[in-house]
């Protein structure tokens, strides 16, 4: 064992020694907390050396030559001769080789560091494919081995933690930026012999859920280096934390953020439901043709498994208006029928658009839902259309158009058809833009029933482009609040697609970064196949749930009193979770951080303009 690091203790004898976890004595002078890497060094009888790699996970002082709690105060006092007993216990992280045999008492304790470290976090196997997931207790970076990522070996990440505390989306949003700019992308490319794309073929989309806090993305945060500077100060480090992971302090590159468009009238121009920023955003709409063509019915129902029969009216419909959209000529957005008596609708939509000889143009989500209730309910004096009622009851048909008026006002303005073909291609949704690596997706102002609308649309269109073009391209997607959108009881088309994303992505190249306050709440399937897992605070009731069984006893606990920018990682290569912190976010949060003049005082900044 190198001799490089000074013994901080030896291993003790009277507790027990076994292959995964021991206690050691610390050395008088020296000093061992939580979370500290160690390495021990025993030999078997033939004199072969067996290193054991672990991690502290639990420190303690007691008075030994004492017999009763309330003698403390005699042996402060110097009355009763005692001494203190500094002790810490190891749960091991790796054997080297694999010979599983205890340690020896009095076997010599080091801290880890340097190629120890990295044997430790078994870094010395991820070789190229290591990235930087944050900083140990000691300022040394953890490495993440990208290959239970990108799908090769493992993929997916999963993160839990209260919400406002757990600072879940900024520890994915740093995770994002250290894979796209360690370089780790490029290195495991070279080495799959052009299999994969590299950090060129590297997207993300993001969903933002809450605030307009993702919006300045591509923005520099102002008070970035106030905050590290503190930092360095308060744990003496030597440098600011971007520079001890290896990482540029600067914001996300290639960024376009997408945001609903403001309801207004029909001609009203398109602009960004947005109130911190509108400059550099882009509404997004879906017209009334690419609703039906590409099959988005489903998605505007949250709780189609509620029945059987509505299911298979949603089915029917949705078939009915993909074939409508598919005999559809010229380049409208809208839907052309023949086959609507306005006259004789119970109450016909306003503003219906004649222009089309013989027919009707439908222009708005509105008129789609008048023309569905005049053809399953009022068309042949109230018998409906029997190829569209398919021998269904009233009952069923008016509960499916029942959902579609309670959902109508969410979604008319993101489904139109008023639009030319030039602004329909200019304001339709497009996360694998090409020249784009991050896009995000602001739904924080829509309704519960429009943001599972368009999280479901683009999450589908994302699934259906891997599978035609297969996994060269990795595309990371980040998704909050998955108890929403995966729960664990019911079904729903929203699930479905997350249960294929988890189930089948990795060998796709889609990623999920999904989160939660709940794990418990979520669909297993979908957690379970996170090959990272990382939580953040945690309500202690939750932390005892099956879902954080990976979590030891010791680290359930201290998952109650864990501070915002702190997380616990879990990943395949290291049996045991480690404690790591993570540097300020280099990109603005919220509009007050955005950095106008670039790192330079307002001084600096005017005596340049002046020269």
């Amino acid at each position: 064992m190198s001799g490089a690091e000074a013994p901080i203790g030896m291993v003790l004898g009277t507790e027990d020694v076994t292959p995964t976890v021991f206690w050691f004595a610390v050395k008088h002078g020296a000093s061992v907390g939580l979370d500290d890497l160690v390495v021990v060094e025993t030999r078997k009888p033939d004199s072969t050396p067996v290193r054991f790699y672990g991690l502290v996970d639990s420190v303690r002082k007691r008075h030994e030559g004492v017999t009763f709690e309330s003698d403390v105060e005699d042996v402060v006092a110097g009355l009763l001769p005692a001494t203190v007993s500094y002790a810490a216990r190891v749960l091991v992280t790796r054997v080297d080789p694999e010979n599983f045999i205890p340690p020896q008492p009095g076997d010599v304790v080091q801290h880890a560091t340097g190629k120890e470290l990295d044997m430790a976090l078994s870094a010395d196997k991820m070789e190229e494919a290591a990235f930087p997931g944050g900083l140990l207790a000691d300022g040394q970076p953890l490495p993440l081995n990208f290959r239970f990522i990108n799908g090769e070996s493992g993929g997916h990440i999963n993160i839990s933690g209260i919400s406002g505390v757990a600072t879940k989306t900024s520890y994915a949003l740093f995770l994002l930026h250290s894979i796209f700019r360690s370089g780790v992308m490029d290195r495991t490319a070279q080495k799959s012999g052009g299999q994969q794309s590299g950090t060129a073929g590297g997207r993300a989309l993001i969903f933002n859920v809450k605030g307009e806090d993702l919006l300045f993305l591509d923005k520099p945060n102002a008070r970035m280096n106030e905050k590290e500077g503190k930092v360095m100060q308060a744990k003496g480090l030597s440098t600011d934390r971007y520079a001890l992971l290896g990482l540029p302090a600067e914001p996300f590159r290639d960024v376009q953020l997408l945001a609903p468009p403001r309801a207004g009238a029909s001609g009203a121009a398109i602009v960004p439901q947005t109130d911190q920023r509108s400059e550099g955003v882009t509404p997004f709409i879906f017209t009334i043709r690419e609703f039906c063509a590409r099959r988005m019915l489903p998605y505007v129902f949250s709780d189609a498994s509620a029945s059987l029969n509505l299911g298979f009216v949603i089915g029917n419909i949705e078939e009915k208006l993909f074939r409508l959209a598919g005999a559809q000529t010229g380049r409208g957005t809208g839907l052309v029928v023949h086959d609507w008596h306005f006259e004789e609708s119970e109450t016909p939509p306003e503003n219906l658009d004649f222009s089309e000889l013989g027919g009707v143009n439908i222009q708005t989500f509105e008129q789609l839902i008048g023309y569905l209730e005049y053809k399953l309910l009022e068309e042949r004096e109230g018998e409906g259309d029997p190829k569209w009622v398919l021998k269904q009851s009233p009952g069923t048909l008016r509960a499916f158009t029942r959902r579609l008026r309670g959902v109508q006002k969410y979604l008319s303005p993101l489904i139109r058809g008023d639009l030319t073909p030039e602004q329909a291609g200019a304001y339709r949704p497009d996360p694998l833009r090409r020249g784009i690596q991050l896009t995000v997706v602001d739904i924080h102002a829509l309704s519960a029933h429009a943001q599972m609308f368009v999280v479901g649309v683009l999450l589908r269109e994302v699934f259906e482009y891997k599978e035609r073009v297969g996994r060269q391209d990795t595309v990371f997607v980040v998704l909050d609040e998955l108890n929403k959108y995966a729960p664990r009881e019911g079904d729903s088309p929203i699930k479905d697609v997350l249960l294929d994303i988890a189930e089948r992505g990795r060998s796709l190249g889609i990623i999920l970064i999904g989160a939660q306050q709940t794990a418990s709440e979520v669909e297993r399937r979908i957690v379970s196949n996170a090959a990272i897992r990382v939580v953040g605070r945690l309500d202690l009731a939750e932390a005892e749930r099956p879902e954080y069984r990976f979590l030891p006893q010791s680290f359930r606990g201290r998952a109650g009193i864990l501070q915002p920018g702190t997380m616990l990682v879990s990943q395949p290569d290291v049996p045991n979770p480690v404690l790591v912190n993570y540097p300020f976010p280099a990109w603005a949060t919220r509009k007050d951080e955005v950095d106008d003049l670039g790192g330079q005082t307002a001084a600096q900044k005017g005596a340049g303009l002046l020269r």
